[in-house]
């Protein structure tokens, strides 16, 4: 199983691409974000950021596709029914207490 720090690094990698590709420099982003440099250098670096950052910088970065695939109000399945679905559930079970 892949850490969170793994996701970070690979998050931040594909940031710095996309930036690149775009032919900003860190500051640029920074402002067309809204965000601060420290946070998209963080961001890049895969040392964390918040999530407010990591969307003002996707949305920056015309790449909204990414946050509409996180949406579970979209068609099909939500993860909780896929899960349910896995566990052979179709609604939550409570746990008794003794």
């Amino acid at each position: 199983m892949k850490r969170v720090e793994d996701w970070e690094a690979d998050l931040g990698r594909q940031i710095r691409a996309l930036r690149i590709a775009a032919g900003l420099d860190q500051a640029a982003l920074a402002g067309a974000s809204n965000a601060s440099l420290s946070a998209v250098k963080a961001l890049e670096a895969g040392r964390g950021s918040s999530l407010k950052t990591l969307i003002r910088v996707v949305r920056a970065l015309d790449r909204e596709d990414w946050l509409e695939e996180l949406d579970p109000a979209g068609d099909g399945p939500t993860p909780m029914d896929l899960l349910r679905a896995e566990r052979g559930r179709s609604t939550p079970q409570r746990v008794r207490r003794r």
